[in-house]
């Protein structure tokens, strides 16, 4: 009996001091399964970082930060964050603008029409509801370059010739519009198509003041800076 206590008691004694290092063992191994795991989040962030690809560079961050703080991956992007944050923004930002463009290659005579269309910021009022206004920069093979405004409801009142009243980023300027007499569609020319395409090529925003039927005039606003020059290639 007294042979059997002997190794009893050592175990025991064995099994103690295992408890007592347990918690720090338990807690390397945590630490060292934490940096496994966000390193391939840290990894492509690097990858992205070096494509300034910021979007995904900041989900990688993000991600990391939230899933692993705390670890030497989270740590090691932490001085470069606020920068790829500010260029993730930039970049949504300028993607949101050059969606708000709409360009157009259709069969047109004998050659293609070539389009650049964009929408007002918001809707006007109109006696006949609120309506969309449309700018529209065309280059036709036959009837050569114009740009004009298009409503959805009411009706231009510039059928002799009117100026226009612009602001380009806060700064005032004043064109010539027109509106034809037809009614296949509610639109008004700007008769320097050439300077509203410099203005649309160098601005952020424009704001065109229109008089419209029966009296009054009405505003729309447009977010210019996403137009691509490319899409129409003679426009200068």
């Amino acid at each position: 009996m007294k042979r059997l206590l002997l190794p009893l008691a050592l175990l025991a004694a064995l099994s103690a001091c295992k408890k007592e290092e347990d918690p720090q063992a338990a807690a390397a191994a945590q630490a060292a399964q934490q940096e496994a795991a966000a390193a391939p989040l840290k990894r492509n962030f690097d990858e992205a970082l070096a494509a300034k690809n910021w979007e995904l560079a900041l989900s990688q961050a993000d991600e990391l930060r939230s899933r692993y703080p705390g670890t030497q991956a989270a740590a090691a992007i932490a001085p470069q964050y606020a920068e790829v944050d500010n260029q993730a923004k930039s970049a949504r930002a300028e993607r949101r603008l050059k969606n708000l463009w709409d360009y157009q290659s259709v069969p047109a005579g004998k050659g293609r029409q070539l389009s650049a269309a964009i929408m007002s910021k918001e809707r006007i009022d109109m006696a006949e509801g609120r309506s969309t206004v449309q700018l529209i920069f065309r280059d036709h093979p036959e009837w050569g370059r114009s740009a004009y405004l298009v409503m959805q409801r009411g009706d231009f009142n510039c059928y002799g010739g009117c100026r226009l009243k612009l602001k380009v980023d806060g700064k005032p300027r004043t064109l010539a519009g027109s509106r034809p007499k037809t009614d296949e569609a509610i639109a008004m020319f700007i008769e320097d198509e050439a300077a509203l395409w410099r203005i649309f090529k160098s601005a952020q925003e424009v704001s065109i003041e229109f008089p419209v039927k029966p009296s009054g005039t009405r505003i729309a606003t447009f977010e210019s800076g996403g137009l691509d020059p490319g899409k129409l290639p003679k426009w200068k």
